[in-house]
């Protein structure tokens, strides 16, 4: 059973951005043509691994047919080398809406990345900036003490933010350790800034399903990914980044670049070092997709 949660909040003669939610693999992509059809409007995604033209089988990107019925903005338009933060998203997606908004009363937001759509919807404060000698420190202290510790910190720092993020994710988690360690406030508090001046309204669907059909269909598309080329794809991207795709047991994991530092990705990574089966890779990737779909799950109740 499919079930869908309308949250509106329009003003009259504003122009409105509908934003359909949801965990990954729960249908949100089929959900939003399905309103952008309804309202023969464009679609924005808001996700922070889809920008990357060369990961469409491990992100789910949307289709060449999806994209033939309905126009995408904000998909695969940058290379694995660069670096894009929420922040970045916001601005280009408020440029981009400007533009929309002159044709259209309607525009659809798409999107499991969290940070993104709050960055739009809800506005972020600046970040402070960090310093040479903390960025150092933090990531001493996790090579001497290990993910376990890290993971530790930011719960013991932010247990907001520790709800959303991606646990696995060394990058982000000592990013948020040290926002916390410079400003002494949670990272999470720089995400409450409230948009006073937008000129649009926003009405959020949230697509969810039963826990057990949810599970279902991620370990289902796992392996549809796979079978679609996923390990290759996977391959192609750590030889453009310059990653070892040879068995090897001193690979630093926390150098992994960001843009392929998420999930069906760094599972295959090990694989490749030697470290896992195919098999066992294939099954942690259905894990930490279902760990990722719980997390967002959460956040999105907590924020709507």
């Amino acid at each position: 059973m499919l079930l869908v949660i309308g949250y509106w909040f329009l003003a009259k003669d504003m122009k409105r951005l509908v934003v359909v939610i949801g965990a990954t693999g729960v249908g949100k992509t089929a959900r939003a043509i399905e309103v952008a059809k309804q309202y023969s409007c464009p679609i924005i995604s808001a996700d922070s691994r889809q920008i990357y033209r060369d990961l469409p089988i491990g992100t789910a990107a949307p289709t060449a047919e999806e994209r033939a019925q309905v126009e995408h903005h904000l998909v695969g338009f940058k290379s694995l080398h660069e670096t894009y933060s929420a922040g970045q998203f916001a601005r280009d997606a408020e440029v981009l809406l400007a533009m929309l908004f002159q044709e259209y009363d309607t525009v659809v937001l798409v999107g499991g990345s969290m940070m993104y759509v709050e960055a739009l919807c809800r506005g972020l404060d600046d970040m402070p900036d960090i310093p040479t000698t903390i960025r150092e420190q933090v990531r001493q202290e996790y090579q001497q003490h290990g993910l376990a510790w890290l993971q530790q910190e930011v719960q013991r720092l932010d247990p907001e933010y520790w709800q959303e993020v991606d646990q696995q994710n060394p990058q982000r988690l000592m990013h948020c350790v040290e926002v916390c360690r410079v400003s002494e406030k949670k990272y999470s508090d720089f995400r409450k800034k409230e948009m006073g001046n937008r000129q649009w309204d926003v009405e959020y669907i949230m697509v969810e399903r039963p826990r057990e059909e949810l599970y279902d269909r991620i370990n289902r598309r796992v392996d549809m990914m796979m079978e679609a080329g996923l390990l290759e794809e996977a391959m192609h991207a750590f030889e453009q980044l310059g990653i070892p795709t040879c068995p090897t047991t001193d690979y630093d994991y926390s150098t992994l670049p960001n843009s392929i530092n998420t999930v069906g990705y760094k599972e295959l990574l090990r694989y490749l070092h030697g470290e896992w089966t195919l098999d066992k890779a294939v099954e942690m990737i259905k894990q930490n997709s279902r760990h990722y779909a719980k997390r967002q799950m959460t956040w999105w109740r907590n924020r709507i």
